[in-house]
């Protein structure tokens, strides 16, 4: 688990000004159990390909923006146990290989626009305990090759439709 005695769990918000790093490709905050809310402009950091507000456990949302960031290769909002829901726009992440959603205990169920990830390889989505039903349209993933959804006690069936998954190595419902 996260030690508590990380240098930003303190940290309540951000500044909006953070849009300015226009060359950043990196954005890691992980660990700031005290933020609320991500500000909009995130959205203009284009040049992201790796985004990890892991352990942010006190975010209820992401702003739709985040759907701009179509150089992200791999996003992480693992352990923010605090968001209810994710963002259609989030299926707009063209270049996405790597989504993490791990003990995102609040989640209930996941937008469709998922199955638009085309680029997907590895999923994970374990310790989601108050998520219900998984979206058909996963079925639509066909470079995921890793697929975990373990510990998601919630769930009460599969879609039919993840047997499309051809590319699977890796599934665990454990």
């Amino acid at each position: 688990m996260l030690p508590n005695d990380l240098g930003c769990s303190s940290l309540t918000t951000l500044p909006n000004e953070l849009d300015n790093l226009t060359s950043l490709t990196t954005f890691n905050i992980s660990g700031c159990s005290s933020l609320t809310s991500l500000p909009n402009e995130l959205g203009n950091l284009t040049s992201l390909t790796e985004f990890d507000i892991s352990w942010c456990s006190s975010l209820t949302s992401l702003p739709n923006e985040l759907g701009n960031l179509k150089s992200l290769t791999k996003f992480d909002i693992s352990w923010c146990s605090s968001l209810t829901s994710l963002s259609n726009e989030l299926g707009n992440l063209s270049s996405l290989t790597t989504f993490n959603i791990s003990g995102c205990s609040s989640l209930t169920s996941l937008p469709n626009e998922l199955g638009n990830l085309k680029s997907l390889t590895k999923f994970e989505t374990s310790w989601c305990s108050s998520l219900t039903s998984l979206p058909n349209k996963l079925s639509n993933l066909t470079s995921l090759t890793e697929f975990d959804i373990s510990w998601c006690s919630s769930l009460t069936s599969l879609p039919n439709e993840l047997g499309n998954l051809k590319s699977l190595t890796k599934f665990d419902i454990s």
